[in-house]
């Protein structure tokens, strides 16, 4: 929303409800996601308990606010990398490139989403922000990997079959790529495992023993998925 637009109330409504939720990812930062609490946040701000109630009126609104805004940053920021690339490969080399990017500037946003989940936390049945985030995530890639391919691609030796995915998984791609086949969503989920392990094996502190040049890694490893793909 633009903020020229907003009332002086609104504007201080948002700048509080911003500084709840930055304050809220430092609690997780420092003691772990179990450590996001409405009443240390209120202690922290000098606000009464009632008064940041009204902002949310639960810890799991404040952890679904929290995870709707963060999905979107990375949501955001991958697709805004995409577009300034003019070729199926570029745009994937962006998607890639972007992804680590992003966790390596976000990373307790990217432990929020991908991490250990929130002890106690539960979301709305018809509303499930993790899952509203990685349909648009991986949405995208399912898409990228699939102009990737040419037609003339051939099989793998592997070759996969709708019955391979979940029925509940079958829908929402249906829905939002229906012209996917099904080694094209095999290819796309092997992609994100290769990238998203490197990712996470970074944040949380696992490849620096292993690698002085984690980027190097994971520069090799987006290069072979690209080259994998026999793009262009």
């Amino acid at each position: 929303m633009d903020q020229t637009t907003l009332t002086r109330r609104e504007r201080l409504r948002a700048q509080t409800t911003q500084e709840i939720t930055d304050i809220a990812l430092r609690q997780m930062a420092t003691e772990g996601p179990g450590a996001i609490s409405l009443r240390g946040i209120a202690r922290e701000m000098g606000m009464t308990a009632r008064a940041i109630y009204s902002y949310f009126p639960t810890r799991d609104d404040l952890v679904s606010a929290l995870i709707r805004k963060v999905g979107a940053s990375l949501a955001d920021a991958l697709e805004t990398a995409c577009d300034d690339a003019t070729t199926p490969s570029g745009k994937l080399l962006a998607w890639g490139h972007a992804l680590r990017e992003w966790a390596l500037a976000n990373p307790q946003g990217f432990r929020l989403i991908y991490g250990d989940p929130v002890p106690g936390y539960t979301p709305l049945a018809d509303e499930n922000p993790i899952e509203q985030a990685a349909r648009r995530i991986c949405g995208g890639l399912n898409r990228l990997v699939a102009h990737a391919c040419p037609p003339s691609r051939p099989s793998s030796d592997a070759e996969f079959a709708w019955t391979d995915f979940p029925e509940t998984y079958l829908a929402k791609l249906k829905q939002d790529a229906p012209d996917l086949s099904p080694d094209v969503v095999a290819l796309a989920l092997r992609s994100w495992g290769r990238l998203h392990g490197l990712v996470t094996l970074e944040i949380f502190g696992h490849l620096g023993s292993l690698s002085n040049d984690p980027a190097a890694v994971y520069r090799a490893e987006l290069l072979d998925i690209v080259r994998s793909l026999t793009v262009e």
